[in-house]
């Protein structure tokens, strides 16, 4: 999608026609998961949100990175992730809000296998996923190139799937010095979230709660990692105005390293709090570094990689999402299963290692200001 958008030149722009086929997908997803009638078409619509959602975000990260000079784009992804987070925030509570304030009934109606209010939080998502999105198209133009016949007379020559294919292979190979080395920080970073997102509910639960799956105490405590999760998003929104005025301040690499020891911090405590609401302390710190995560390394990345290329790179750089993603969900489990005795706290110290290597790596950076020269493509 970012190799194809940064080729694309229509009356709706460059990136806008891929937010608008990533929307309409993605709302219909919505619209479609509550009324699934089996597991496996649930599972199907919830492959095709995720694909969809990234049609839209990849080109929209390109898309900040189009239209804002360099010394503007820390606070430009510094507002995205304050937005990120609201929204993080707000759907999170949509059906709580739904049931208790607008008192729509929680439990399912009459041959429905979902909530009420669930049901409606998917439609409002989907209404409000598309409504953003034709905003953005509607209020917000593009630059055109600069020469529209040399422009398509360049993609004429190189059209093909093969031509393609060579071009993205050697893409990658041709990576820019300084992307390489912020991959191996992105890599740890989302290696220790995802030890976060799929182990903290299940480790407290049974350390904090002394519940086994299935048991009252252990419902309490992934009722209480929902709260937790809740609370760094919400500490990611209002950091995210901080950001604002650190990014006018601070280069982008120095603020993003304390926010990533931030959160090594926070995750490494989680094993060594006596009690659970003591977690909020450390979804404070992850909070801290989950705004600088959606928006940091971004802004460190767009200044690093030419602008003609601009919606590919950002494309590649989310391969060091993926992996790690990758990574956790086939090792994690038989770790935490056989080397560990089926206890998923230590799962927890491993996310802090991560972000600890993070940083470390991070530290080998060049400052935004010293960014080296991107290497030419290999054909």
């Amino acid at each position: 999608i970012g190799y194809y958008s940064d080729r694309t030149w229509t009356r709706l722009g460059r990136r806008r026609p891929y937010f608008l086929g990533g929307a309409i997908l993605a709302s219909l997803a919505l619209l479609a998961m509550p009324n699934s009638s089996t597991l496996w078409m649930a599972a199907g619509l919830l492959w095709i949100l995720d694909a969809s959602v990234n049609i839209s975000m990849e080109p929209f990260r390109a898309f900040v990175g189009d239209l804002l000079p360099p010394e503007q784009r820390k606070a430009g992804f510094a507002m995205q992730s304050m937005l990120i987070g609201c929204g993080a925030v707000l759907s999170s509570a949509l059906p709580w809000l739904l049931t208790n304030l607008f008192h729509v009934g929680a439990g399912a109606e009459s041959g429905q296998r979902i909530p009420t209010a669930v049901h409606l939080s998917f439609t409002i998502g989907a209404v409000v996923f598309i409504g953003a999105v034709l905003v953005t198209i509607l209020s917000t133009p593009e630059n055109p190139p600069p020469d529209l016949a040399a422009f398509a007379a360049q993609k004429a020559s190189t059209a093909g799937a093969g031509h393609a294919l060579r071009e993205i292979f050697g893409g990658i190979l041709g990576m820019p010095p300084m992307m390489r080395r912020l991959a191996i920080v992105q890599f740890f970073t989302w290696l220790g979230l995802f030890c976060l997102w799929i182990y903290f509910a299940p480790a407290i639960a049974r350390e904090l709660f002394g519940g086994e799956p299935g048991t009252p105490a252990y419902q309490r405590g992934v009722e209480w990692g929902g709260v937790c999760f809740a609370t760094y998003n919400g500490v990611a929104f209002v950091f995210a105005f901080a950001l604002l005025w650190l990014a006018r301040r601070y280069s982008a690499k120095s603020i993003h390293l304390v926010c990533l020891l931030c959160t090594a911090a926070g995750l490494l405590a989680v094993a060594h709090w006596p009690a659970p609401r003591d977690l909020l302390v450390s979804m404070v710190l992850v909070g801290i570094g989950w705004a600088s995560i959606l928006s940091m390394p971004y802004a460190m990345l767009s200044n690093a990689i030419p602008a003609a290329r601009m919606g590919f790179y950002m494309g590649v750089f989310n391969f060091f999402i993926v992996l790690p993603q990758i990574l956790a969900a086939t090792v994690l489990g038989p770790v935490v299963a056989h080397l560990f005795g089926g206890r998923p706290m230590p799962a927890m110290v491993i996310g802090g290692a991560s972000f600890l290597a993070a940083a470390a790596a991070l530290v080998f950076v060049p400052p935004d200001s010293a960014a080296e020269p991107v290497a030419r493509p290999v054909n």
